[in-house]
């Protein structure tokens, strides 16, 4: 099994979106996912975070509001930039939006909370693509949005993680290059300085 999950996590990749189409997970597997996305590290175990799922009509109901806000923004938009904003949330079977949703806590720092919904995050597409399905995790403009937050049903006092896309891959995703990793690893040297 030791090989078998790093062999997994080695071609570990992130499918485009234009690539993933139906089906997406039923309702047991969308289930599974969510609880393995909640297997994080999770400091004072407070769950800061939450899950949004965005299927069926309601995906091009957000595509509608965002289209709608963009265009508030934005003013008039060209038909063709209207259209990806329509599509945003219908171009995937499924969105699962993971939103940071920080607790009150005197020694608990908010920066790790959020820490905790990105790994949920990661979870979630490690799940997916477990499973037999392909996924991407993305943010865009509506998440640093605060009425485009607002708009995708995110209170005020949260934040995006990410919205992880889920389906099945209608293409080969072709390895591109990864990290250099001599020059991402170095040995502590000591105190920081220029």
């Amino acid at each position: 099994m030791q090989e078998a999950v790093l062999e997994f996590l080695s071609k570990r990749h992130s499918t485009p979106i234009s690539a993933l189409a139906a089906p997406g997970p039923d309702e047991d597997q969308l289930q599974l996912m969510l609880k393995l996305a909640a297997r994080v590290p999770d400091h004072g175990r407070l769950t800061p975070w939450r899950f949004i799922i965005y299927r069926g009509d309601a995906r091009k109901k957000v595509g509608q509001l965002l289209a709608d806000r963009l265009e508030q923004l934005e003013g008039s938009l060209t038909e063709a930039r209207k259209e990806q904003e329509l599509k945003r949330f219908d171009r995937a079977p499924l969105v699962v939006g993971v939103v940071s949703s920080p607790v009150e806590h005197p020694r608990i720092p908010e920066w790790e909370m959020f820490l905790s919904a990105g790994a949920a995050a990661m979870n979630l597409c490690h799940a997916a693509n477990a499973m037999g399905f392909a996924s991407n995790w993305i943010t865009n403009w509506y998440a640093n949005e605060e009425e485009g937050r607002r708009l995708l049903g995110i209170a005020p006092h949260e934040r995006v993680a990410g919205f992880v896309h889920i389906g099945t891959s209608q293409s080969v995703v072709p390895e591109r290059p990864r990290a250099d990793m001599e020059a991402k690893v170095s040995e502590y040297q000591g105190p920081w300085s220029e």
